[in-house]
């Protein structure tokens, strides 16, 4: 419960600092909630296992990259490597969450539309598995 509690924050926190003109002080404290967040849902042993695996050290340089670059202080070049990252790292869980939103009523109406489809279809598709 703490664990999603910390990186339910940590997601709000990080959607407010953009909302805000890339505030750095909310991004990085949203970064941090972030990470310890998912650190405490799924153990630190398995949060360092899924960073660093061999195949997705490019995705974790640029999420970690990213964070390192918000702290320091520039948050545009920092958020745009670590949505970079998120993606490359995440995107392995793409195809469960579309499946997950088509069946929920309204969402699931709204993304079977016809421009919309074929576009969740694009996004939800993966090569790799996680």
């Amino acid at each position: 419960e703490i664990g999603m509690g910390l990186t339910g924050f940590g997601v709000f926190f990080l959607f407010f600092g953009m909302i805000l003109f890339f505030d750095k002080a909310l991004l990085a404290i949203g970064n941090v909630l972030f990470v310890a967040g998912l650190s405490f849902v799924i153990g630190l042993e398995r949060t360092f296992r899924f960073f660093f695996q061999k195949h997705k050290m490019k995705a974790t340089g640029f999420f970690l990259g990213g964070v390192l670059i918000v702290l320091i202080g520039w948050p545009l070049i920092g958020m745009i490597l670590e949505i970079y990252g998120f993606f490359l790292l995440f995107r392995g869980f793409f195809p469960v969450v579309v499946g997950y939103i088509r069946r929920v009523p309204v969402l699931g109406y709204v993304l079977n539309l016809p421009g919309i489809s074929s576009l969740v279809d694009k996004v939800g598709e993966s090569n790799n598995m996680v």
